[in-house]
């Protein structure tokens, strides 16, 4: 299957698999978003087909977010040209996420999650050697586990570096939400054998992409840096030329 201006190229075995500029979304000064370049996707446990579909993109490099532990447990499969990287990021704490038994209390600890992408030295400099790796050029694809929470957090990033606007920005971050329904069913359906029903609605926060999420991480980028551009510049250490190399990247002018 192929992309089109109107298409995102889906992968079966990694639904939150995608193309970051979408259908080619419009920016604030009446660019687009050039496809082929980067892309997003949940942890590579690919079909066959999926895995040829991934091998015919031409990726440089393949971007791993998560933590040696997660890679451990399901490790990537080999994409044919591609180097691999790992820029490791604290997800969700898992042993935190054990411990959860009201909504309330697995909301905050996703807005804590957002923040340390933030407030965390080592989540910034992991985060800042993956900007500068995608800066070398295209077609590279970053991914940590669910491709949630630190993927959507650097393609929100990414989107905002080539002018697109912040409603654009939200609503592709929720795209995950619709992409993955039928993932997190599966993961439903674990918790209610392993815990019982009435686990599911204490442990649903951590499993979608809500808005509040992504904009506790904005907070912590006002109260820290003053704007993204501060974010990235001073956090994240991306000099001039750096982001004016993304943003070219990510643009047809």
């Amino acid at each position: 299957m192929t992309s089109s201006s109107n298409e995102i190229l889906r992968l079966a075995s990694a639904d939150n698999f995608r193309d970051v500029a979408g259908p080619g979304y419009a920016t604030l000064d009446g660019a687009r978003v050039r496809q082929g370049v980067f892309y997003r996707s949940n942890e590579l446990r690919l079909t066959d087909a999926d895995h040829g579909t991934l091998a015919g993109l031409g990726l440089r490099a393949v971007l791993d977010l998560r933590s040696a532990l997660e890679i451990e447990r399901h490790p990537d499969v080999e994409v044919p040209g591609a180097d691999w990287h790992n820029f490791d990021v604290s997800g969700i704490p898992m042993d935190l996420v054990a411990e959860l038994r009201d909504r309330r209390s697995a909301v905050e600890l996703m807005d804590r999650v957002y923040r340390s992408f933030v407030e965390s030295e080592d989540a910034r400099e992991e985060f800042g050697g993956l900007f500068h790796q995608l800066a070398t050029g295209g077609p590279q694809l970053f991914h940590c586990t669910a491709g949630k929470d630190r993927t959507g957090w650097v393609a929100a990033l990414l989107l905002h570096i080539a002018g697109v606007d912040d409603p654009t920005i939200e609503s592709d971050y929720l795209l995950t939400n619709e992409l993955t329904s039928s993932s997190r069913a599966r993961v439903e359906a674990e918790i209610v054998s392993l815990l019982g029903a009435e686990h599911v609605a204490s442990y649903e926060p951590t499993l979608v992409a809500d808005l509040e999420y992504l904009r506790s991480g904005y907070d912590a980028v006002e109260q820290e840096y003053g704007d993204r551009t501060g974010y990235l510049h001073d956090g994240l250490g991306l000099d001039d030329a750096t982001l004016e190399t993304l943003r070219d990247l990510l643009r047809d002018q």
